[in-house]
């Protein structure tokens, strides 16, 4: 059973990230991920800019609603990363054109 008198919410804002990046240890797997960090950014910034749930924009894909919370879900922990076909397919249900740069 939870008690929710020992419940403590864990802050998820810029102090709490400084803090956990001060380890190098945590710095160096972050910045390991860095790149999958900065494409899910990207697609869940596009995503609530286009105003869509997931379900619009599997629908708007062609697959489940499952199948885009996976996608965007891979990134997040780094477990799978998605074929540019996928992120392309994404990109054009939100009305946006997959750009690859090497910088």
């Amino acid at each position: 059973m939870h008690n929710d008198e020992h419940y403590q919410p864990v802050p998820h804002d810029a102090a709490f990230r400084a803090q956990l990046l001060a380890n190098p240890e945590v710095q160096a797997a972050f910045q390991a991920n860095a790149a999958e960090y900065a494409i899910l950014d990207e697609m869940l910034n596009a995503r609530k800019e286009a105003g869509l749930t997931q379900a619009q924009v599997a629908e708007r894909m062609g697959t489940k609603a499952p199948a885009v919370a996976r996608l965007e879900n891979s990134l997040a922990s780094g477990k799978h990363s998605p074929s540019i076909d996928t992120l392309q397919k994404y990109a054009k249900a939100l009305g946006k054109k997959l750009e690859v740069r090497l910088v």
